[in-house]
């Protein structure tokens, strides 16, 4: 019994972790694409930025949900 609780806890914590490092990579990568966009085209900085403001809310959005289901 207290096995299975600490085992579920372990696989629950481990779900957390591995969503924020995925969120973190996702992070990184829409900051190093967006830069790289917006060094091809400074014309288009504004609409670039708005892109990757909202992607990156999105990708950290899931490390909320991965919290929430496992709590």
């Amino acid at each position: 019994m207290v096995m299975s609780m600490l085992a579920e806890g372990l696989v629950g914590n481990l779900h957390v972790g591995l969503a924020a490092l995925g969120a973190a990579l996702g992070v990184g990568f829409i900051g190093m694409k967006a830069s790289e966009a917006v060094g091809r085209n400074p014309g288009a900085s504004t609409k670039i930025l708005v892109q990757a403001i909202l992607a990156i809310a999105f990708a950290e959005a899931i490390v909320f949900y991965a919290i929430f289901l496992v709590r």
